[in-house]
Protein backbone atom coordinates (compact mmCIF):
# COMPACT_ATOMS: atom_id res chain seq x y z
CA UNK A 1 0.00 0.00 0.00
CA UNK A 2 2.66 2.43 1.11
CA UNK A 3 4.58 2.14 -2.20
CA UNK A 4 1.05 2.35 -4.20
CA UNK A 5 -0.19 5.52 -2.76
CA UNK A 6 3.80 6.98 -2.68
CA UNK A 7 3.60 6.62 -6.03
CA UNK A 8 0.41 7.76 -7.04
CA UNK A 9 0.68 10.81 -4.39
CA UNK A 10 3.75 11.98 -6.43
CA UNK A 11 2.18 11.58 -9.97
CA UNK A 12 -0.39 14.00 -8.03
CA UNK A 13 1.81 16.38 -7.25
CA UNK A 14 3.92 16.43 -10.60
CA UNK A 15 0.36 16.92 -12.17
CA UNK A 16 -0.46 19.80 -10.21
CA UNK A 17 2.47 21.57 -10.52
CA UNK A 18 1.88 20.98 -14.24
CA UNK A 19 -1.48 21.93 -14.58
CA UNK A 20 -0.94 25.13 -12.63
CA UNK A 21 1.81 26.14 -14.71
CA UNK A 22 -0.25 25.44 -17.80
CA UNK A 23 -3.08 27.61 -16.41
CA UNK A 24 -0.71 30.51 -15.18
CA UNK A 25 1.12 30.93 -18.71
CA UNK A 26 -0.62 29.45 -21.35
CA UNK A 27 -4.35 29.19 -20.31
CA UNK A 28 -4.76 32.51 -18.14
CA UNK A 29 -5.17 34.40 -21.28
CA UNK A 30 -7.21 32.76 -23.15
CA UNK A 31 -10.10 32.01 -20.46
CA UNK A 32 -10.13 35.39 -18.80
CA UNK A 33 -9.93 36.22 -14.84
CA UNK A 34 -12.93 34.46 -13.38
CA UNK A 35 -12.40 31.24 -15.41
CA UNK A 36 -8.92 31.63 -14.29
CA UNK A 37 -9.96 31.41 -11.01
CA UNK A 38 -11.97 28.57 -10.89
CA UNK A 39 -8.84 26.71 -12.44
CA UNK A 40 -6.59 27.67 -9.75
CA UNK A 41 -8.97 26.84 -6.94
CA UNK A 42 -8.80 23.07 -8.79
CA UNK A 43 -5.07 23.21 -8.67
CA UNK A 44 -4.94 24.35 -4.87
CA UNK A 45 -7.24 21.49 -3.85
CA UNK A 46 -5.40 19.22 -6.17
CA UNK A 47 -1.95 19.98 -4.66
CA UNK A 48 -2.92 19.98 -0.87
CA UNK A 49 -4.85 16.55 -1.21
CA UNK A 50 -2.13 15.16 -3.61
CA UNK A 51 0.07 15.84 -0.19
CA UNK A 52 -2.87 14.25 1.85
CA UNK A 53 -2.14 10.92 -0.09
CA UNK A 54 1.71 11.42 0.50
CA UNK A 55 0.73 11.21 4.04
CA UNK A 56 -1.68 8.78 4.28
CA UNK A 57 1.21 6.32 2.22
CA UNK A 58 3.96 7.47 4.74
CA UNK A 59 1.26 6.27 7.65
CA UNK A 60 0.50 3.05 6.26
CA UNK A 61 4.78 2.29 6.57
CA UNK A 62 4.75 3.40 9.85
CA UNK A 63 1.06 1.99 11.04
CA UNK A 64 0.60 -0.75 8.42
CA UNK A 65 -2.16 -0.75 5.88
CA UNK A 66 -5.43 -1.19 7.36
CA UNK A 67 -8.99 -0.54 5.31
CA UNK A 68 -9.34 3.05 6.88
CA UNK A 69 -6.23 4.20 5.32
CA UNK A 70 -6.57 2.76 2.07
CA UNK A 71 -10.15 4.17 1.66
CA UNK A 72 -8.78 7.08 3.07
CA UNK A 73 -6.32 7.35 0.18
CA UNK A 74 -9.29 5.83 -2.26
CA UNK A 75 -11.67 8.91 -1.05
CA UNK A 76 -8.61 11.82 -1.56
CA UNK A 77 -7.44 10.70 -4.80
CA UNK A 78 -11.49 10.41 -6.15
CA UNK A 79 -12.20 13.81 -5.09
CA UNK A 80 -9.05 14.97 -7.03
CA UNK A 81 -10.50 13.58 -9.89
CA UNK A 82 -14.34 14.83 -9.43
CA UNK A 83 -13.34 18.13 -7.18
CA UNK A 84 -10.50 19.19 -9.23
CA UNK A 85 -11.35 17.91 -12.54
CA UNK A 86 -14.78 19.55 -12.45
CA UNK A 87 -12.92 22.90 -11.96
CA UNK A 88 -10.67 22.20 -14.62
CA UNK A 89 -13.21 21.24 -17.37
CA UNK A 90 -15.59 24.01 -16.14
CA UNK A 91 -13.36 26.79 -16.20
CA UNK A 92 -12.28 25.73 -19.64
CA UNK A 93 -15.51 25.06 -21.18
CA UNK A 94 -17.60 27.09 -19.57
CA UNK A 95 -20.22 24.58 -19.01
CA UNK A 96 -21.69 25.58 -15.64
CA UNK A 97 -23.54 22.53 -14.79
CA UNK A 98 -19.93 20.78 -13.73
CA UNK A 99 -20.45 22.63 -10.85
CA UNK A 100 -22.87 20.99 -9.55
CA UNK A 101 -21.09 17.39 -9.38
CA UNK A 102 -17.80 19.57 -7.61
CA UNK A 103 -19.09 19.18 -3.74
CA UNK A 104 -18.72 15.32 -4.51
CA UNK A 105 -15.19 15.42 -4.66
CA UNK A 106 -15.29 17.64 -1.74
CA UNK A 107 -17.60 15.72 -0.20
CA UNK A 108 -14.99 12.26 -1.02
CA UNK A 109 -11.78 15.01 0.67
CA UNK A 110 -13.86 14.89 3.71
CA UNK A 111 -14.43 11.36 4.14
CA UNK A 112 -10.81 10.97 3.56
CA UNK A 113 -9.45 13.26 6.08
CA UNK A 114 -12.05 11.93 8.50
CA UNK A 115 -10.88 8.12 7.49
CA UNK A 116 -7.44 9.21 8.12
CA UNK A 117 -8.21 10.79 11.12
CA UNK A 118 -10.26 7.79 12.79
CA UNK A 119 -7.25 5.61 11.70
CA UNK A 120 -5.12 7.32 13.57
CA UNK A 121 -7.43 7.50 16.90
CA UNK A 122 -6.81 3.75 16.74
CA UNK A 123 -3.66 3.50 17.62
CA UNK A 124 -2.10 2.36 20.38
CA UNK A 125 -0.86 5.50 22.44
CA UNK A 126 2.59 4.56 22.27
CA UNK A 127 2.33 4.18 18.35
Amino acid sequence: MQRKWLMIGSLMMLLSVAIGAFGAHALGPQIGDDNLSIYETGVKYHMIHAVGLLIIALAAGQWGASAKLKWAARLLFTGIIIFSGSLYVLSITNIRILGAITPLGGVCFMGGWLLLMLAAAGLKKDS
